[in-house]
Formats: C-alpha cells, sequence, structure tokens
C-alpha cells in the first residue's frame, strides 16, 4: 500500500525521497524491520494476553528432560509470525503481483487450518486436536490453489531468448505471452527474448538444467499430453506441499526449531527469488528468469524477519510456542516458495532437515508396525521420533541439537545456492 501511495505523491506532487520505495531492496529491508518490531513488540502483549487466558500447551508425558517445565507454556504463537509476514508485505510490496498474492493466500490458508488445531486442543481439551483428514484436506485445497494459479495463470511466466533458426516454443502446451523484445547484456550486446507460460522446474547440478512437466507426461502418450502435464504438475505441487508442512510441523519439537530452520531456509529462497527475478543476474548465471519474481523478496524479508524476531521469545527455554498455527504456516510458505521460484527438485536439500525428521517418523512407526505383525512385539530404530527427540533420549541438550541443527541448515543451504554455478 505504502508502494502506490509514494507513487502517488511523488508523480502528483514531486515529493523529495519518495522515488525509494521503487527500489525492491529498500522495501525488503523495509519489510524486514517491520516484521521484526511486530514480533517483538506483538509478540510480548500477546503472550501476557496468552497467559491471562492460559492458554497453555498442553505436554504429553514423553519422559523427555525438561518437559515438565514447559507445561503451560503460552501457544499458538503462530499468530505472531503470520502477523509478522502479512502486514510488512501488505504495507510496501505491490500486492497486484500475482506471487505476492498466492504467498498471502498460502500464509492465511495453512495458518487458518493450524489455528483450527491448537484452538481445538487448547480450548476443547483434546490433546489430537484436528482430525488429520481435515489437515491433509487443507493442504490439498492449498496445493490445488497453488498448482492451478501456477499452470494457468497469464502472468506466471518465464523469460527464453529467441535464437534464429529454433522453435521459440519447444512443447505444444506452452503459450507465448508477448512478441519479441531485445534487451542489452552486460557486455553490450544485445539479445531478443519473449516471455512463454511453461510448466517447468529446474534440475539440479545438470547443465541442461530446465525440465517440462509435458516430457513427465508424454510417457502416457503424445495424445493424451495436453490433458495429462496439467494433472501431474497439480498433483506433484499437492505432494509437495503436504510433505513440506507436515515436515515443518514435525520438527517443531523443541525450542527454536522450527524456527530458527525456517529461517535458514527462507535466506536460501530469498536468493533463488531475487538473482531468477533479475535478468542481469539470471543471464550471468545462466539460469531461468522469471519476471516480476523479484518483488517476492518483499514478502520473503516479512518472513526471514517474523521468524528471527520470533526467535526472541521461542529460544530455549521458550517463552512462547508456536503450535500449528505457526509450523504449518511455515511450511506452506516454504513449499510454495520453492514452487514458484521453479526449486522444487532442491527440495530435498533445502529442506533437508524437514525431511530428515518426517522420514524418521515414518522409518521409527513403519518398522515398528512390521516387527510386530512379525514377533508380536514392535520394536524401534530410533530412541524416540522425530530425530530430535532421540538426541534427546541420548542425553543431549536441547540448545545443542537445535545448533547443530541450524549449522547442517546453514550447510545444506549454501550447498543449495552453489548449484546456480555447479553444473
Amino acid at each position: 500500500m505504502l508502494y502506490y501511495l509514494f507513487t502517488y505523491l511523488r508523480e502528483h506532487f514531486g515529493m523529495f525521497g519518495a522515488g525509494v520505495f521503487y527500489y525492491i531492496t529498500f522495501r525488503a529491508a523495509m519489510a524486514i524491520i517491520l516484521s521484526l518490531i511486530i514480533t517483538t513488540v506483538l509478540g510480548k502483549t500477546l503472550i501476557k494476553y496468552l497467559q491471562r487466558k492460559q492458554i497453555g500447551e498442553l505436554v504429553r508425558d514423553l519422559g523427555l528432560q525438561g518437559e515438565n517445565q514447559k507445561r503451560g507454556t503460552p501457544t499458538m504463537g503462530g499468530i505472531i509470525i503470520i502477523a509478522a509476514i502479512v502486514i510488512p508485505t501488505l504495507l510496501f510490496a505491490r500486492i497486484e503481483n500475482v506471487y505476492i498474492i498466492l504467498m498471502l493466500v498460502s500464509t492465511v490458508w495453512l495458518g487458518l487450518v493450524g489455528f483450527i488445531d491448537d484452538y481445538i486442543k487448547v480450548f476443547k481439551k483434546n490433546k489430537e486436536g484436528l482430525a488429520g483428514r481435515f489437515k491433509i484436506m487443507g493442504q490439498v485445497g492449498l496445493g490445488i490453489i497453488v498448482g492451478l494459479t501456477m499452470y494457468y495463470n497469464e502472468h506466471v511466466v518465464t523469460t527464453r531468448q529467441v535464437i534464429e533458426g529454433q522453435p521459440i516454443l519447444k512443447n505444444a502446451t506452452e503459450q507465448q505471452v508477448n512478441k519479441p523484445y531485445t534487451r542489452m547484456d552486460q557486455n553490450g550486446q544485445s539479445h531478443t527474448y519473449v516471455t512463454v507460460r511453461t510448466a517447468t522446474t529446474t534440475i539440479p547440478f545438470v547443465k541442461n538444467h530446465e525440465l517440462s512437466y509435458e516430457r513427465i507426461a508424454a510417457v502416457f502418450g503424445e495424445g493424451v499430453v495436453g490433458i495429462v502435464t496439467p494433472i501431474i504438475y497439480v498433483l506433484f505441487v499437492i505432494f509437495i506441499i503436504t510433505a513440506v508442512s507436515n515436515g515443518a510441523n514435525i520438527t517443531d519439537g523443541i525450542d527454536g526449531l522450527a524456527t530458527g530452520v525456517s529461517a535458514i531456509i527462507g535466506v536460501c529462497l530469498g536468493v533463488f527469488a531475487y538473482v531468477s527475478g533479475n535478468y542481469i543476474f539470471a543471464g550471468y548465471l545462466n539460469i531461468m528468469h522469471i519476471p516480476n519474481l523479484s518483488e517476492l523478496s518483499i514478502f520473503i524479508g516479512a518472513f526471514i524477519g517474523a521468524c528471527v524476531g520470533f526467535l526472541w521469545y521461542n529460544a530455549y527455554p521458550a517463552q512462547v510456542f508456536m503450535g500449528d498455527t505457526g509450523s504449518l504456516a511455515l511450511g506452506g510458505i516454504i513449499a510454495s516458495l520453492a514452487i514458484i521460484v521453479r526449486k522444487e527438485l532442491l527440495i530435498p536439500i533445502i529442506c533437508g532437515i524437514f525431511l530428515v525428521e518426517l522420514l524418521s517418523v515414518i522409518i521409527q512407526v513403519g518398522y515398528f508396525k512390521r516387527t510386530k505383525k512379525k514377533y508380536g512385539e514392535g520394536r524401534r530404530i530410533f530412541l524416540m521420533s522425530p530425530l530430535h527427540h532421540h538426541y534427546q533420549k541420548l542425553g543431549y541438550h536441547e540448545s545443542k541439537i537445535v545448533t547443530r541443527f541450524w549449522i547442517i541448515g546453514i550447510v545444506l543451504a549454501v550447498l543449495s545456492i552453489v548449484t546456480l554455478k555447479m553444473r
């Protein structure tokens, strides 16, 4: 909103200094600062309110060190994170941008699903919360919205260089959006480009790194490619959003773990969004240029600021827990961002912590059921799942576990960024 206000003031009244709002870096920095202020100020107020209303965490007896001290700690703090993301984005971003709209919908959508789950746990005193099938329905619903928007919206395009003698459209489902236009590169040479609407992604560590979903659909026969491609794409998006949001939810088990890991992932995705949205950097790095993507830097800035600010109260010993309101929203945001910047195949690396945590639960449960059926008694691979509880059982302090997971998260983020040139 402020972008439009200062643009109007500059154009009609010549207001000095209003031009800084044209710069994405300035607005992203302001979004970070404001989100930090919101989390620290609103966080303190909300914590006191939750304490007065006795809205505390219902901690199950898992036999873990220090769990009794957590009982009664205010929960549903994810409201702070959501507010610190949405408010700066609405103020500093160009809200007509399709990617901004999509991310705001993702934030509020899964945040609402998590809020309902927390409400049932806290106010209805039901430890199970929202039934699992309803959570899945919420995740699938968001996946359908994101998938269909990314596939059919006319503003979701990529830039392609026009090379003489080669066809502009390489796949049957692609559509050319505009007429060819020329741009100068960093060496002063002019090149011709065109924007196309296409369902493609990036393959890491591969020189010819673009993969069209149409090639996957072609397995079912050339005659049904136009029908099968959007179905495959939407199903893949649903799977990613469901997996990542559940992974983030499971990771949120000890103080500061999910929040810190999410901030690290946010920085990584912010780099991808900025360089992919800037045609100069995209040309230099020889990566897919996605027009209008740089605007997403404002949202990501608010996301990073919200996570870092929330750590002020969520770091050990936590004064507030984010609850499913925050963890489901964080997972949905990260999954949607990865899909938008066309880096969904990098998710196993970028979200490596979430993946390992989720797999540890799947492996533990699967092995327990199999051995119980085979031997009459269930056996375990880990002392407890998710994986962070396994290390707690081994005697590691929460802070040490969280710090080491953060370090691993940083390594994975750096490795992901390196794939921009390591092909």
